[in-house]
């Protein structure tokens, strides 16, 4: 849990610094932000990092805040900024990697190791497997790092380098030449380097570096060095010593040889700062008790709020027609188990990865005779068997512990799912499994399985599902959001609330969010297309009609994600919805991607789309069905944003969304937005006007957030509706002072006749609504007078003046 010694936020506000969003401009955006009513500003990643970025997670200096973003002036000027206004800021950290950028020389602590070799005191910093490469000529027991970023084979592209001075280069690229060998021929010079340049096809089987994921422009750091986490966290921690930032938001943990050490060595820095981990759960799993941080940043929250206002019937209808029309009864969970298993096949992203393990393994058993004759084959086939079938993103396992039980059963789920699919596990199987649980003792390379096999199963996992099977499973495309799970699609009032008791019990300063710069669909994107799963059936007929007027589209997945798309973020121009498309279509590895895109199967999609935005007689029904579908969008809108900010936690805001946001997968959702114009609209905010969704949303709010801030709220408490529409309530209060009514399934309520007499047991005495500056009595009160001005109200105790 966080230390007492914390500033919790009561809510926090997410803005994307980038060229065009500087430091500058975050401290101009104060005073509106302050007066919204959040108490924290929640900034992305403010050291060096590449030029031009847009997202701050390609660090190249760790000892510099970002000169493009303003520099450290600059945020010490927002940081003061921020306190006359009563805020405090959050950071987004980058533990995991730093960039490998063009120009190398750019990342000063790599661009010495490809100078110096293992011998650079920065050698450590990167996790590197120099075994795995043969060294120089003069050194070929040494290694050499794999940098597989030549547009061909080394021999086509020999009279594209070019040796000048101490440096050697190729095209935008620039390499330290080995001292000494500036002056040798070309293929001696190349021989004698810590580095061995190749054909960028070769990194999904030779690479030796940790990425990011499967980025080759992201090299893994080693942060579990004490040394490093120093020299990469300095000037953070400096800044957090002297005030300037106070809490931070830790970017990927999952990635970490050890995230729990690494949390520790964060509290003990910082005293216990304020901090949440992008920690991604998967369906009943849970955050480890023992991380010393205040919880998750927040997307179990999002799976939550989306499910409970989810016609979990109607989704399945939905997911039946889907399968029908596309001719593939693949479920979304076996979708992503394909993915999995072709991430770390031969040709697999992830091959190089595995292929690690593999001879990590083989080193381990050729050092014990009762571990021996485990071939590679083997190994290679027993590592993928329980790499593809890992329930969750990875085990929790320290070497010298006994393995937690929630990582031992996880492995017996992987081996009865194995069992049950025909696939016994054999004696191999059983090795890696213990070796990954740290059961055959301790050694560096024993040590380092343990480690390595989390932090590989966790990039299958994120890059198997969320980043390959939620694109081509596109039967309801709000349910595919990071930590998403289709094959349960929609959250039971009672599942709701015993989710928000948990959570207030175990992580009550977690964050909780609805939108963030990593959602495929923004929260009222994904609440237009909540509404789907109450018409599934008109739904599909639409999609047949709309493929019907438009032409066959290329496939038919894509086919009803561009129809989704279209209702979600209504209207939007040609350039939006091409990117998106072809975004989708090349993750999702079918029928072209980005290592091998298709070019004429990536032109007729775009020409389809671009088509469908041009057909007279499509348009107006496409803009017929997002207005059927408006009002109970609006209602789902406002309930789930209501939800997030009283459920427990701390809401965490993104920017732009305290109206009506409809963007889509990165970049489009990181754009930057006009917060002036939002300042300008927040001060007649509480003015009534019919109709008009953005007045109402930001109204709910700046209302809420400061409800937040003058009001502590208690503990959670559900509360019982009865009647014939009770189902689709969701009511509860927090202590004595605070009500929340909040409508679910609004098409299926309206097709009933409404609330009738569906009443709700307030707690006695009079009660306000924030939200109307209406007085109501409490006791069992009739739903269709609490909320007859709008699917929600927010009450609290006492008639206000």
């Amino acid at each position: 849990m966080t230390s007492a010694a914390a500033r919790p936020p009561t809510a926090s506000y997410r803005l994307q610094l980038q060229p065009g969003f500087t430091l500058h401009d975050a401290g101009r955006a104060v005073p509106y932000l302050a007066a919204l009513g959040v108490s924290h500003l929640h900034l992305s990643p403010l050291l060096e990092a590449v030029p031009g970025s847009t997202h701050g997670y390609d660090t190249v200096d760790h000892t510099r805040i970002s000169e493009q973003l303003g520099g450290e002036d600059a945020l010490r000027d927002l940081a003061a900024e921020a306190r006359r206004h009563g805020l405090g800021l959050i950071a987004d950290v980058v533990p995991n990697h730093m960039a490998l950028p063009v120009p190398e020389q750019l990342n000063q602590p790599l661009w010495q190791v490809l100078r110096d070799g293992p011998d650079s005191p920065y050698a450590p910093w990167f996790d590197i497997d120099w075994a795995a490469q043969t060294g120089p000529e003069d050194a070929p027991g040494r290694g050499r790092l794999l940098l597989p970023l030549l547009g061909d084979r080394l021999g086509a592209v020999l009279d594209q380098l070019i040796v000048d001075g101490d440096v050697l280069r190729y095209h935008d690229h620039a390499f330290p030449l080995r001292p000494g060998t500036e002056r040798l021929p070309l293929d001696r010079l190349l021989a004698r380097q810590w580095y061995r340049l190749a054909w960028w096809r070769l990194s999904s089987e030779e690479l030796n570096y940790r990425r990011f994921f499967t980025v080759n422009e992201l090299i893994a750091v080693r942060i579990e060095v004490p040394e490093v986490f120093e020299a990469t966290h300095r000037t953070l921690l400096r800044l957090h010593a002297e005030g300037v930032l106070e809490g931070f938001r830790i970017d990927h943990p999952d990635g970490l040889a050890d995230p729990r050490g690494y949390l520790r060595q964060l509290a003990a820095a910082t005293g216990g700062a304020y901090t949440v981990v992008e920690k991604i759960l998967t369906g009943e799993e849970r955050l480890p008790a023992d991380w010393p941080c205040a919880g998750t940043t927040g997307y179990d929250a999002l799976r939550r709020i989306d499910g409970v206002l989810t016609d979990h019937a109607g989704a399945e209808r939905l997911t039946t027609s889907y399968q029908r029309d596309v001719a593939d009864r693949t479920t979304a969970a076996e979708a992503g188990l394909r993915a999995r298993a072709e991430l770390t096949g031969p040709d697999g992203e992830l091959a190089a990865e595995v292929e690690r393990l593999v001879r990590l393994a083989g080193r381990i058993c050729a050092a014990e005779p009762a571990l021996a004759d485990h071939g590679a084959g083997e190994l290679r086939q027993a590592l993928r068997a329980l790499l593809t079938a890992y329930p969750v993103y990875r085990p929790y396992v320290v070497p010298g512990e006994v393995a937690p039980a929630q990582a031992v059963a996880e492995f017996a789920a992987v081996f009865e799912a194995l069992h049950e699919s025909g696939t016994e596990p054999g004696p191999t199987a059983e090795l890696v499994r213990d070796l990954a649980l740290g059961r055959l003792g301790r050694s560096a390379a024993k040590d380092e399985f343990c480690a390595r096999f989390g932090q590989t199963a966790s990039a299958v996992a994120a890059k198997g599902v969320e980043d390959t099977a939620f694109y081509r499973w596109t039967g309801l495309l709000g349910l595919n959001e990071v930590g998403g799970d289709p094959g349960r699609p929609g959250v039971r009032p009672a599942e709701f609330h015993r989710w928000c008791a948990d959570l207030e019990r175990q992580w009550p300063h977690a964050m909780t969010a609805l939108s963030t710069h990593d959602t495929k669909r923004s929260a009222d994107a994904r609440a237009r297309l909540a509404v789907l799963t109450e018409l599934p059936e008109m739904w599909a007929a639409e999609c047949a009609a709309w493929t019907a007027a438009a032409g066959p589209c290329p496939d038919r997945p894509s086919a009803w994600l561009l129809w989704q798309t279209l209702v979600a973020a209504w209207p939007l121009p040609a350039e939006r919805l091409v990117g998106v498309v072809l975004k989708s279509a090349r993750e999702a590895k079918v029928h072209t991607s980005w290592a091998a895109p298709d070019e004429q199967y990536e032109r007729r999609l775009t020409e389809y789309a671009r088509g469908v935005l041009g057909h007279p007689g499509l348009c107006p029904r496409v803009e017929g069905m997002v207005g059927l579908l408006a009002p109970f969008a609006r209602s789902n809108s406002l309930s789930a944003a209501l939800l997030h900010l009283t459920v427990p936690g701390v809401p965490d805001l993104y920017q732009g969304s305290e109206e009506p946001l409809t963007t889509l997968v990165d970049p489009d959702n990181r754009a930057p937005v006009d917060l002036s114009a939002l300042a300008v609209r927040l001060t007649d905010s509480p003015a009534g006007r019919p109709g008009d969704l953005a007045r109402e949303k930001l109204h709910l709010t700046t209302t809420a957030l400061h409800l937040r801030r003058t009001h502590p709220f208690g503990p959670y408490r559900p509360l019982e509706a009865t009647g014939p529409a009770a189902g689709h309530l969701v009511a509860f209060a927090r202590g004595d002072g605070v009500v929340t009514l909040a409508t679910r399934l609004p098409y299926g309520l309206q097709r009933r006749g409404g609330w009738a007499d569906t009443t709700v047991a307030l707690p006695p005495g009079r009660w306000t609504d924030e939200l109307t500056e209406r007085h109501l009595d409490g006791g069992g009160a009739r739903v269709s007078e609490l909320l007859e001005r709008a699917p929600v109200a927010l009450l609290t105790a006492g008639r206000r003046p």
